[in-house]
């Protein structure tokens, strides 16, 4: 089935894509990853007939690194001691991402009725209907829940289409040696368990990374 192309720009005071081997004091990438990128597309739109799979992000403003601590009270206090539990986490600061991706249609998701079967391409197209929705929506500012960089408590601070000022930033070229991308579910077995699956030296070029 036809995929179909979708964009917008998104930009945040703070954000931070979490390294998973970085345990209890959390650590940024440098960029952000598959999962956190399906989840701000997913916050403007989700539809049942469609699967959205984002294929290449742009970064727009240079990379900084910032100490951050969370103060968690109440059940998530240390027991026995005064004061919050705190967690120190390095963030990122003053992003600015533009993120591309494509719509397909998942015929495992809302198969297509005995009778259209035969001739599923003349019916309802999900990647379609979800890329005009999805514009539809970005153009009235509307979102299902307000998209965030990494953690809901990083909300951003623009989404919506390309803004003529943002740039990309050329300087910036790296190679990450692994990448979460995301979980996946592995069906074989008794039991369905979900298992995390990363991207190997990962390149960004002239500040632009490409996850398919």
């Amino acid at each position: 089935m036809e995929p179909y192309s979708v964009k917008l720009e998104v930009s945040g005071r703070t954000a931070i894509f979490t390294r998973p081997d970085t345990g209890s004091s959390p650590v940024s990438y440098p960029v952000p990853t598959y999962s956190a990128l399906r989840g701000i597309f997913e916050a403007i739109l989700m539809l049942e007939q469609a699967v959205v799979v984002p294929v290449k992000v742009e970064i727009c403003a240079p990379i900084n690194y910032h100490q951050y601590t969370t103060n968690n009270v109440g059940p998530s206090r240390q027991s026995g001691k005064e004061g919050a539990l705190q967690i120190p986490a390095t963030v990122l600061t003053d992003v600015c991402y533009r993120i591309y991706a494509r719509a397909y249609h998942d015929d495992r998701l809302r198969p297509y009725s005995t009778q259209a079967k035969p001739d599923g391409s003349r019916c309802t197209n999900g990647g379609h209907a979800y890329r005009d929705m999805f514009y539809r929506r970005l153009d009235r500012g509307q979102c299902y829940r307000t998209p965030f960089l990494g953690w809901k408590e990083f909300p951003v601070d623009y989404f919506g289409p390309f803004r003529d000022e943002t740039t990309v930033q050329a300087n910036i070229n790296l190679v990450i040696p692994s990448l979460f991308k995301s979980f996946s579910q592995d069906g074989q077995g008794k039991a369905t368990q979900w298992q995390p699956t990363f991207m190997n030296n990962v390149e960004v070029r002239n500040g632009v990374l490409h996850y398919v």
